[in-house]
């Protein structure tokens, strides 16, 4: 931190405010992905899959080198200095509970996970932007997603008590870390939890509030709400100093979506889901934090990319306009990837995408990410499979699978397309980094210093613009 940025005093909630300690309301608003190495960046799958297939064509000292020098160009003073000039006050740091602990050997937490940590909180408390930190990942899987980076589809963390105590002892390591350091705004203990029985949330939250408080009373709690953090109808009670967190995707913004044209009927659509995400914290006035939204932006090679982004440029231009009306704070789904969503991404003359250009290209065919990609190129090999089981499952089963919302369809995508497909992808991906020396390695993980990056300026601009009327 330089000496001339001044330490503040603890962000607190204040009714449905988030205050310093002068009482003057402060609104988180940037999130990045640091120490995520997912879809977003490239990657197939899950996040500790493809950190194996990179150590077997590596070797350990290579791979720990690799990704020890992607994580430090990945945010830099830079970073900070660009986030800072747009406006934005807080940066959410998503961490993979494998930096803390080992799954092999889970009672003892690693003090090295904390570096990397410890550098971006500096980075940004010497521009004045405070930090909150994600834990993106537990031991089990709080959700089924691949980004829960379990290796499986199904949340055994709600089933494991083993898996929920080892949570516990990560939060209270990184309070006791982290107590009296007033540019960290709070902690955001699970991201996107998805408990199927509606009340292992609630339990859980009611031994880890009080575990955290044990060592750490001063910072704030942004706890998710339940199925992705879109639902608290199950949540009865309200912890003191707590900001209730919501993510708020809209289908309108996705490649599968209908494209948003700002209709009225559009407008009423985003209002309503918001609305509906957060009732339990405006019956109990409390303070909002959006703490995921975004869309997925087209690329140069897509037809109509242009329109299609000023399209998702305008529905995220409505979304905040929403979120102005209750003076809500947000986070904004993401900083930098490979041109997915980011307000950053990788320049196509990198020494990254020069590389992967083949893989990433048919991963694209493929649409192995199905959140950011649609099936137009698949679609018939998949149809079949979805008649198969809707030929054998019974109708009234067909939705009895958690998410129910998902539908059977959306369930057989997300197992096949975006888990078993990218589990074998894993493997060739990893080939394209055999052979590689220190200096090549470096090379590629230089590809995600800014410098090297294309800022999404339609994006930013907005950003910028709500920022200077916050």
């Amino acid at each position: 931190m330089t000496s001339s940025q001044k330490k503040p005093s603890f962000l607190r909630v204040d009714g449905t405010n988030i205050v310093d300690g002068e009482g003057n309301i402060d609104v988180p608003l940037a999130d990045i992905r640091t120490w995520r190495t997912s879809s977003r960046n490239g990657f197939p799958g899950h996040e500790s899959e493809l950190r194996a297939r990179l150590l077997d064509v590596l070797g350990k000292e290579k791979c720990d080198y690799f990704f020890d020098k992607f994580l430090e160009y990945f945010f830099m003073e830079k970073d900070a200095k660009f986030l800072k000039s747009l406006g934005l006050n807080c940066v959410r740091i998503p961490v993979n509970h494998r930096h803390f602990i080992d799954d092999l050997a889970p009672d003892t937490i690693k003090e090295e996970g904390f570096k990397v940590v410890d550098r971006i909180v500096d980075i940004c408390a010497a521009e004045g932007i405070y930090t909150i930190i994600d834990l993106h990942t537990t031991p089990g899987g709080q959700n089924g997603g691949w980004h829960a980076d379990s290796g499986c589809n199904r949340a055994h963390f709600w089933e494991h008590k083993d898996h929920q105590d080892r949570v516990i002892q990560i939060w209270q390591a990184i309070a006791k870390h982290y107590k009296g350091n007033t540019w960290v705004a709070g902690y955001n203990k699970l991201n996107e939890p998805a408990d199927p029985d509606h009340v292992n949330l609630q339990a859980f939250y009611d031994r880890i509030f009080p575990a955290i408080r044990e060592i750490d009373s001063d910072h704030i709690l942004f706890p998710d709400g339940n199925t992705y953090s879109m639902d608290f109808t199950a949540f009865k009670k309200v912890f003191p100093n707590t900001v209730y967190s919501i993510h708020d995707y809209s289908n309108m913004g996705f490649p599968s979506g209908v494209p948003y044209t700002g209709t009225p009927e559009q407008n009423d659509i985003l209002q309503r889901q918001y609305n509906r995400k957060v009732e339990f914290m405006k019956e109990h006035k409390t303070p909002i934090w959006n703490g995921e939204f975004g869309p997925v932006y087209a690329s140069p090679d897509e037809a109509d990319y242009e329109k299609i982004n000023q399209q998702r440029y305008n529905l995220l231009g409505q979304q905040l306009k929403i979120y102005k009306q209750d003076h809500i704070s947000w986070s904004i789904w993401l900083y930098k990837d490979i041109g997915f969503q980011g307000m950053t991404f990788l320049s196509p003359d990198s020494a990254y995408i020069k590389l992967l250009a083949p893989f990433l290209a048919k991963k694209k065919r493929l649409g192995i990410d199905k959140w950011g990609r649609d099936d137009k190129h698949v679609k018939d090999i998949y149809a079949p499979l979805i008649a198969h089981f809707k030929q054998e499952i019974p109708e009234d089963i067909q939705k009895k699978r958690y998410p129910q919302h998902w539908g059977l369809e959306g369930h057989i995508h997300r197992v096949v397309r975006e888990m078993l497909m990218s589990e074998y992808l894993s493997y060739e991906f990893a080939e394209y980094f055999r052979g590689k020396s220190f200096e090549e390695l470096d090379e590629l993980a230089a590809s995600f210093k800014l410098s090297n990056c294309v800022k999404r300026e339609g994006l930013n601009e907005i950003l910028r613009k709500d920022a200077e009327t916050a």
